[in-house]
């Protein structure tokens, strides 16, 4: 049982839309990742998702809306609701969602990452 410095966790890697384990409790992964630019739009069917802004800001885009999520701030999205992340600049983002999450949801493309790296 060690404390978890999550800017020492951002500042090992460069890269976007690339989620990283830092931590697993009762079957939820906590993740960070860098988000820059837009995402794809998705949805997880079974799952729900929590994007905590740590540096930075970003906006999630809905179908029928769009909520700017900003340091210190976070935003649950429910199982279903088709999304898209989109960050004007880089922002650092804490996720913590069920281990079974995949970061592309129902839809497959470059961006998926179907075995995060653990740091």
């Amino acid at each position: 049982m060690d404390a978890v410095n999550l800017n020492a966790k951002l500042a090992l890697f460069d890269t976007h839309w690339d989620p990283k384990v830092v931590g697993e409790l009762n079957g939820q992964h906590v993740k960070v990742v860098k988000l820059l630019g837009a995402f794809v739009w998705h949805s997880h069917e079974a799952e729900d998702e929590l994007f905590l802004v740590i540096r930075g800001a970003f906006t999630m885009e809905f179908r029928d809306r769009s909520v700017v999520v900003s340091e210190g701030e976070f935003l649950i999205v429910p199982r279903g609701v088709a999304h898209r992340p989109v960050a004007s600049r880089e922002a650092h983002v804490l996720l913590f969602e069920p281990v079974s999450t995949l970061n592309t949801g129902d839809v497959s493309g470059p961006l998926t990452v179907h075995s995060p790296e653990r740091l």
